[in-house]
């Protein structure tokens, strides 16, 4: 599946096409459509969960203090604790961007699978040595034995 090229939409441009669809002035438009966004801002920052039916959650989660690694150094750090937004989508989004619907004006067909999905999911020996494999993570230095790591 090739996703189509995408275009990065711009609040203003948003509120350009909200405006010619409603009547109303741009910068009315551009005002709410702030106020709009700095409302659910200044919600999260107080904590609170915003629910909008059928397009989704936004919430605020507290994150663990964790021990990381240092991919390129293999040095041991650690992460705070911290606060992180989560968007979780909505049956509604979730059913209208994720569905595969062709390109306007454009015919497609999909064609039924030769053999049943069960049986296309458990590749052949053959196939099992074209899978490509992960390659193994760089081993860490030798630690010193009085090293707290």
């Amino acid at each position: 599946m090739t996703l189509p090229p995408h275009k990065t939409i711009t609040k203003k441009e948003l509120a350009n096409r909200i405006a010619d669809d409603t009547g109303q002035p741009k910068v009315v438009v551009k005002e709410i459509l702030q106020r709009f966004l700095d409302s659910i801002v200044d919600e999260l920052v107080a904590g609170n969960r915003l629910e909008f039916r059928e397009f989704g959650v936004f919430e605020v989660r507290e994150r663990a203090p964790r021990r990381a690694q240092n991919p390129r150094t293999l040095e041991k750090v650690d992460v705070p604790a911290k606060r992180v937004v989560k968007f979780k989508v909505g049956r509604l989004m979730r059913d209208r961007v994720c569905e595969e619907s062709p390109e306007p004006g454009s015919e497609t067909t999909v064609a039924a699978p030769s053999q049943p999905v069960a049986s296309q999911a458990v590749p052949t020996a053959a196939a099992a040595s074209k899978i490509p494999t992960r390659p193994e993570p760089p081993k860490p230095p030798p630690s010193k034995p009085d090293s707290p790591f």
